[in-house]
């Protein structure tokens, strides 16, 4: 057994001798492939265009007080509840709401038609620093008439749709909350630092537009429900709770009408940034560096052994 054990040793070692001796023998293909792939990730580094990221910080602004509302709650939750009054509202569910709101696919295809984002969304190709203009991709579209020439195959057209749209607005978009803080932040990465900065001030404003309005839409309602049941109920016990909710309603649309950062507070706003967030370019050169190395050695090792075989 130890004499069996002794002669695997150099075998072993020549195996390790002969595949050093392989890549040497073929150490020009390895050098032919790193040199390939090096000036190939080279060419692609420098052609992509830069990126910047604008983001903003972001606080749960503070719910309007219930005051004694919340005691009526256990006793006359079901007739809030009919009514569509929340007596005991959680600002940290209103706050995951309006994040999920936020990430929906209504609201994003809203937002880029109401601001017209498509052109620089889907065909931004170059952003010109001295100018401060962005270049579109011209076989994508057309600036001069104001159309989409883009070649599509089925089901898709020349314009892109809102889902197209949708997806790759998702991909320029983050949105992380801390766990600890609560603070949100809110981001945007575009090849224009200006186009990023105007994006998230306008995603911030519209959002507390739109959860305003949700709630004074909700409001209303509940009070047009509520003043209807005051007109056909004779109990006052129950008018005495009904003129409470009516009041909690009131409140809502009023607080809603004097504060324009209704869900989310401004803590840091967004700034045009200075430097670029990508592309990592030197980081593709290695890589692409390392992986044409492998596969040179990759390529001459398994050449040989093929022959190897072969005879």
């Amino acid at each position: 057994m130890k004499k069996n054990e002794t002669s695997n040793i150099p075998d072993d070692e020549i195996d390790l001798t002969t595949l050093l001796s392989v890549i040497w023998k073929g150490k020009w293909a390895v050098i032919f492939s790193t040199v390939v792939l090096c000036t190939f990730s080279v060419i692609y580094a420098v052609n992509q265009p830069n990126i910047y990221k604008s983001e903003a910080l972001l606080s749960p602004a503070e719910e309007q007080k219930s005051g004694g509302l919340g005691a009526l709650a256990g006793q006359f939750g079901g007739l809030a509840s009919l009514a569509g009054v929340n007596l005991g509202s959680d600002s940290n569910n209103k706050t995951q709401l309006a994040i999920e709101v936020l990430k929906s696919r209504q609201f994003i295809s809203n937002f880029i038609q109401k601001h017209k984002l498509l052109p620089n969304l889907m065909a931004a190709e170059y952003w010109n620093a001295q100018e401060n203009k962005i270049r579109y991709d011209p076989e994508l579209y057309d600036v001069a008439a104001h159309q989409w020439v883009r070649e599509v195959s089925s089901p898709y057209k020349s314009k892109p749709s809102l889902q197209e749209a949708y997806k790759e607005f998702r991909k320029v978009t983050s949105i992380s909350t801390d766990k600890e803080t609560g603070m949100i932040i809110l981001s945007i990465e575009s090849i224009s630092p200006y186009v990023a900065q105007q994006w998230v001030s306008w995603l911030i404003e519209d959002i507390n537009q739109e959860m305003k309005y949700r709630d004074v839409s909700e409001a209303n309602k509940s009070t047009a429900f509520l003043t209807k049941q005051l007109k056909e109920t004779k109990v006052a016990d129950i008018r005495s709770v009904l003129y409470k909710l009516v009041e909690e309603q009131a409140k809502t649309i009023m607080f809603a009408n004097v504060r324009d950062e209704y869900v989310f507070k401004t803590i840091d706003p967004a700034l045009v940034p200075e430097e670029k967030s990508g592309p990592k370019r030197a980081l593709i050169c290695i890589l692409g560096t390392f992986f044409g190395g492998i596969l040179g050695i990759l390529f001459v090792t398994i050449r040989y052994f093929t022959k190897e075989n072969a005879q």
